[in-house]
């Protein structure tokens, strides 16, 4: 308050004003552009409380501050920098400079009914140094408490140490600007001393702390800024009011040299007592952090925190960035007080409630998981359960004792005060101190409270009776396939027998005949190649090479049929009796779902009518409605968690199946607070007892060993085959069918050229496709694989060359010249059948022809 109405003056007189004891961030040269912070801001520390705060794993801290602009200014930059570290503030305790000691008392024990142990002080050290002799006269400088004190009250306390002081601090921790040691520092304190002892021969106390040392270099640093100003006369230029002003502050002049030194400041350097001096924004720049641990008659130094490499345990300034600067192997080991040998929690069991007092549920089924019985002989309750079994082994688990007792959510008469989430709302009330039971991890809850890890599976499924339909019906032969696989099977057959035809009609007179013929020929050969019972031969290599692949295709897809259709009507006889959800909708089957649970909400946001919906309390509840059927008060599908339809099946495994829907949640939990600093340390209990075998005995003493039946599905799949499985055989044969195809057709073209051609190229489109097509269809007289064929059995005489007879021929009235290869090649290699005579008959024309042999020759 004095530094913002002294600097009031300066910005009005335009004087430079330089403070080195004020640190709250609320001064700032933005507001005051003549106002010079030569000290620290307390906003500057807060950072490296954060770090420490982080290092040991406290999750709270309570702030201890005097109530004053100088201890209110920290409190918004102190909760920023525990917030980034996730260490929450339930509480600030705020204590007047006036309050008595009867007040303090009072607001300490107020702190100790509280769960956190973790303090920080920010106040005078008058202030101070009452509250913590409070504090050690009330047991809070004890076991599993920690202090931290800001470099305010750690610069007070430890430059000039008592006796009396320390002994009340001991273990506190506490943070101070780091001022390295130098010759210079070291000669100056000497003269300090020296010069102090003179001046002040009674007192002993001549130390100097951050402030004095602060005080020195400011000064310097206005001397070094006025000598670089040049200014020799300060006068103060008057100010032109009335002679009837009513405050002396309404005459105050302005300084005429008072921005020369202000601008000589704000560039003035130099090396200082404290470390390098410089103003930058009008304030000097932060230096690193000690970190002190008092302990004996003094501080011990246990590390270092600067911005770039956080908390270390020496300073190098090599390193330039932060390397797991959260751990507490970065700094030395700390006696806290009591001088415990291990790191205190930072949180305890207040001492106006010795236990934390859980709320269990009340339930009427599903006992193996919660169980509240009252003894009316011993009026006591008994909780059992495998969710309570859980909860016990895990606090068993924890590196300390947790006591605690088990409340019943209940009404008089023993019936359940509520739902679920009416119990979960008493802990976000502060009725209950956390939640024990099968309470499930969903988002809505959460919003208000915290959860530990699951210590179950997750998810909502449904369970639905098994039937076995397939041996009673008559298309089941139908089954193993999906409709798109048989279509595509269907199509590839006749797309093979055309391609056979194709590349054999010309050459293979198996393939020759009538367009009946041919066609069903062509297709009778594709079908039999599903078993294997082809008759026809083919001749031609790209033929051969299309039945291989094709065969190969066929063979796979043959006996995958045969296991699919075998494990259909053996194998899972037993099917459900739906498999799909929104079936169960469209037919407005009814569906159950356990007593109160948050599954009926979900039931409804799927579209069930909530007319069709019903409740079952029990497995034994749940078999009778399925027993009963849809239609007849009962249902035909049951939702639950995974959890409770395990144990449904476990009973009844030989009726029901269950059907994965594909529905996360996050299984169960246990509830605490909002920010309770128990739910890390729970859920790090509850994984080591999941991950051993502790979690297998309480479930075989909760819900039994498991029986001998065989394992459910979680997901029950369809079985049968689908064109996804087979499109790369289907690819693969349907490429080299449309390979052999293109290759046939372009050594047709090619060997047809003078053919096609020679045609009239005056006619239509359409008379030469016409044309091209009745070539396309005759026989090729010319291939070696169908002459071999029309001649296996008969004598054939093969006429070498025409000089070695003369052969005349006489064309069909009815044939063309033009469609006739009268080239030597051509008749060079004709094939004759002697008949008698010497008249030969020519097996490529329909007529027979007139030769002339030279007998003698031949």
């Amino acid at each position: 308050m004095q530094a913002r109405f002294v600097c009031d003056l300066g910005e009005k007189a335009k004087v430079p004003i330089i403070s080195f004891s004020a640190t709250s961030p609320s001064l700032n040269s933005t507001r005051n552009s003549y106002f010079l912070r030569a000290t620290q801001n307390d906003s500057a520390q807060v950072n490296a409380i954060g770090a420490l705060v982080q290092a040991f794993g406290w999750r709270e801290a309570v702030p201890i501050y005097i109530d004053n602009e100088y201890g209110e200014g920290i409190i918004p930059y102190l909760i920023d920098a525990l917030q980034e570290v996730d260490a929450r503030v339930p509480y600030r305790s705020v204590i007047s400079p006036l309050a008595t000691d009867d007040q303090i008392a009072e607001e300490l024990y107020k702190l100790m009914t509280m769960q956190t142990r973790v303090f920080i002080v920010h106040m005078y050290r008058s202030l101070g140094t009452r509250l913590f002799t409070k504090a050690k006269e009330k047991g809070m400088m004890s076991e599993g408490y920690v202090w931290i004190m800001t470099d305010g009250l750690s610069a007070d306390f430890l430059s000039s140490p008592h006796h009396s002081v320390t002994d009340t601090i001991q273990g506190v921790l506490g943070i101070k600007p780091y001022v390295p040691r130098t010759k210079e520092l070291e000669y100056f304190r000497a003269r300090w001393k020296r010069r102090f002892l003179q001046d002040n021969p009674d007192k002993i106390d001549a130390e100097l702390n951050i402030y004095g040392l602060l005080a020195y270099d400011a000064t310097t640093a206005l001397a070094l800024a006025v000598e670089k100003s040049g200014a020799t006369n300060f006068v103060f230029q008057k100010a032109n009011v009335s002679s009837n002003s009513s405050t002396d502050l309404a005459t105050l002049g302005t300084s005429l040299n008072g921005p020369k030194v202000i601008g000589a400041l704000w560039t003035t350097s130099f090396k200082g007592l404290t470390g390098d001096y410089l103003f930058v924004d009008g304030q000097l720049q932060s230096p690193p952090f000690r970190i002190v641990n008092v302990n004996g008659n003094g501080e011990r130094g246990i590390g270092f925190w600067t911005p770039e490499a956080g908390l270390v345990k020496k300073l190098d300034p090599r390193v330039n960035k932060r390397m797991n600067s959260t751990s507490t192997s970065r700094v030395s080991t700390v006696i806290f007080p009591g001088d415990p040998n291990m790191v205190p929690k930072g949180w305890e069991i207040p001492t106006n409630e010795k236990k934390l007092k859980i709320g269990v549920p009340v339930k009427y089924g599903f006992s193996e998981f919660v169980s509240v019985k009252k003894d009316p002989g011993s009026n006591t309750t008994k909780f059992t359960g495998f969710c309570i079994d859980v909860f016990d082994a895990v606090v068993k688990a924890l590196p300390y004792a947790l006591p605690y007792e088990f409340t019943a959510f209940a009404k008089p008469d023993g019936s359940p005060a509520g739902t679920y989430n009416d119990l979960v709302d008493q802990v976000h009330l502060k009725n209950y101190d956390a939640v024990v039971g099968d309470v499930t991890i969903i988002f809505k809850r959460s919003l208000n409270i915290d959860y530990t890890l699951p210590f179950t599976e997750s998810g909502v499924s449904m369970i639905v009776p098994i039937a076995n339909r397939n041996t009673k019906n008559a298309w089941v032969f139908m089954k193993p396939l999906t409709w798109d696989l048989w279509v595509s099977i269907f199509l590839f057959f006749i797309f093979i027998g055309f391609v056979v035809w194709v590349l054999e009609h010309r050459i293979n007179e198996d393939f020759r005949g009538s367009a009946s013929h041919q066609a069903g020929t062509s297709f009778w050969f594709s079908f039999s190649t599903m078993v294997f019972a082809q008759r026809e031969r083919v001749v031609s290599n790209l033929s051969r090479a299309v039945i291989i692949i094709w065969c190969f295709v066929v063979l796979i897809l043959t006996q995958s049929y045969t296991a699919s259709l075998a494990s259909l009507l053996t194998v899972e006889q037993l099917q459900p009796t739906v498999t799909d959800v929104r079936e169960l909708i469209k037919k407005e089957e009814y569906v159950g779902y356990q007593d109160g649970s948050f599954v009926r909400g979900l039931l409804l946001d799927l579209g069930f009518k909530e007319s069709k919906l019903r409740v079952y309390s029990s497995p034994e509840e749940c078999h009778h409605l399925f027993s009963n059927g849809s239609g007849y008060g009962g249902i035909a599908a049951a939702f639950d968690e995974l959890a409770y339809l395990k144990l449904i099946l476990s009973r009844y495994c030989s009726k029901y199946t269950m059907i994965d829907l594909n529905i996360k949640t996050g299984g169960l939990g246990f509830v605490f607070p909002k920010g309770s600093p128990l739910v890390p340390h729970i859920s790090r209990a509850i994984l080591n007892v999941t991950e051993g075998d502790k979690m297998e005995k309480i479930e075989n003493a909760s819900f039994g060993k498991k029986s001998s039946c065989p394992e459910s599905s979680t997901s029950i799949s369809s079985n049968r085959l689908s064109l996804k499985s087979f499109w790369g055989l289907f690819l693969i044969a349907g490429l080299a069918a449309s390979v052999a195809l293109i290759i046939f057709l372009v050594m047709f073209v090619y060997r047809e050229r003078n053919v096609l051609m020679s045609y009239d190229s005056t006619a239509s489109i359409w008379s030469r496709i016409e044309n091209f097509f009745r070539i396309f269809i005759q026989r090729d007289s010319t291939s070696s694989t169908y002459r071999k064929s029309e001649l296996n059995g008969r004598n054939v005489i093969s006429l070498p060359s025409p000089s070695a007879y003369s052969v005349h021929t006489e064309y069909p009235a009815d044939q063309s010249s033009e469609s006739y290869d009268s080239s030597p090649n051509r008749q060079s290699s004709q094939e004759v059948v002697v008949v008698d005579n010497g008249q030969l008959t020519n097996r490529n024309q329909e007529r027979p022809a007139a030769l002339e042999i030279d007998h003698e020759n031949l």
